[in-house]
């Protein structure tokens, strides 16, 4: 689902965290002076607009990510539409129902037997309190959500960062590693070759605390 979700909010341009006025005014101030041609991005992109908040529950994004992964969003959609259907009936998945659900019936669904294994693993850890609620999660700091979900088998931190950047609209996440904050970074600055993410991580530091919005208008120069 976060990849999904990442397609369409870079599309509509939204993110589903509420920033509050002063913090947006804030970070495009930060952002406009780090650089002229940053500056002159801004000037040109759709302006960043963050949207209402949406209950976050870690457990049913990260087990849509892992049915997403790897495919084109129809077929994906398809295989998680399946999913959900063995759980007809409940808004949200039950973890405990997830883990006693024999893994022929996920299979049969079109899950691989790679992301059977990681939905079931995400199903224990969610069970065991690796993976906290949403409440529990918005208490604590980004590294300490990567290191708590990356230990889902499956899980990479690019998933948890769009997690933390999408869902829990936090306004420091930089993704190094995402294809398409390197080439907007690139054309941005120019740059004849694509960054890679070590470059990226020192690149960032000029956008601290406010590289979630960088990286926002990094995504949106790749349509301009």
């Amino acid at each position: 689902m976060l990849r999904a979700i990442a397609g369409s909010l870079y599309a509509k341009g939204v993110m589903t965290r509420a920033a509050l006025p002063e913090e947006i005014a804030a970070a495009e101030q930060h952002l406009r002076a780090s650089d002229p041609r940053m500056a002159a991005l801004m000037a040109r992109a759709k302006p960043f607009g963050p949207r209402a908040a949406v209950i976050v529950r870690p457990f049913d994004a990260l087990a849509e990510s892992i049915a997403y992964q790897q495919l084109s969003g129809k077929a994906a959609a398809t295989i998680w539409g399946r999913v959900r259907a063995l759980y007809s009936g409940r808004k949200w998945l039950d973890p405990q129902l997830v883990l006693a659900t024999p893994e022929e019936k996920l299979r049969a669904c079109g899950l691989s037997t790679a992301k059977t294994a990681a939905l079931k693993d995400l199903a224990a850890k969610r069970i065991d309190g690796t993976v906290p609620t949403g409440a529990v999660l918005a208490k604590l700091s980004d590294e300490e959500i990567i290191a708590r979900l990356t230990a889902v088998r499956g899980i990479g931190r690019w998933t948890v960062e769009m997690l933390l950047l999408f869902e829990m609209g936090r306004l420091d996440v930089w993704p190094v590693a995402d294809y398409g904050v390197q080439k907007g970074y690139g054309k941005t600055f120019r740059k004849r070759k694509l960054p890679t993410a070590k470059e990226m991580a020192k690149h960032g530091e000029k956008f601290r605390p406010y590289r979630s919005v960088a990286a926002w208008y990094f995504w949106r120069a790749l349509e301009l």
